[in-house]
């Protein structure tokens, strides 16, 4: 395992970690979406499948276990426990117009044309524009919390140190995979603007700057 992808694993974490803490300390969701969290909870699901078929390391399958049962953790504190703070009215991004057409995109353009691949084809597809929602959700309200800025900022992070890690490993290890890089650099663009803003307006961001 190389540097950027340790990384990048940990700065996945980190986001994790950053908005399950946020949620609990201020015993809130507010400013988070509820939609975003579903369609992660749905990348996990679809790409970790293999936690069933195969065993790689300790290490993945830990790390595999912890994204899938944060991720639907996440879910709960938002839709149950904290429902009422939930701003639904705001997040109100469809989900279908992201998860349909990354569902046929998965089919017809994948490594083998076989379930697990094909499933997990799908996640890397979604995940790309799983943020979607929670990016819809901070233009309608025109800014975001601290918190909320440095879980964008890890996982964005994360996205980033992974097209580095790809670089490595084509270049040291002959490893290439067009499907993860391009739905990569996809995700990595999704959150240029808001790159930009956090490093230059620090943690007092507003978003509303992204509209004008």
């Amino acid at each position: 395992m190389n540097i950027f992808r340790l990384t990048g694993d940990l700065s996945h974490l980190a986001a994790i970690i950053i908005l399950l803490l946020k949620i609990w300390k201020t015993r809130s969701c507010a400013g988070i979406s509820g939609k975003s969290q579903i369609l992660f909870a749905l990348v996990f699901t679809t790409r970790y499948l293999d936690l069933l078929t195969s065993f790689i390391s300790l290490y993945n399958t830990t790390m595999k276990v912890i994204y899938i049962g944060c991720a639907y953790a996440t879910v709960y504190l938002i839709y149950m426990k904290f429902k009422a703070t939930y701003d639904g009215n705001h997040d109100s991004f469809r989900m279908e117009f992201l998860v349909v057409p990354v569902g046929g995109l998965a089919c017809l353009v994948n490594h083998d044309f076989s379930f697990l691949e094909i499933l997990w084809t799908f996640s890397i597809y979604l995940e790309s524009v799983a943020i979607l929602p929670q990016l819809f959700m901070i233009s309608k309200t025109g800014e975001a919390e601290t918190i909320t800025t440095h879980y964008l900022f890890f996982l964005g992070l994360y996205r980033a140190l992974y097209l580095f890690n790809w670089i490595w490993r084509f270049y040291f290890e002959g490893f290439f995979d067009m499907i993860a890089i391009v739905a990569g650099m996809v995700q990595t663009i999704l959150y240029c603007d808001f790159f930009y803003l956090y490093v230059t307006k620090g943690q007092g961001i507003s978003l509303k700057i992204l509209h004008q």
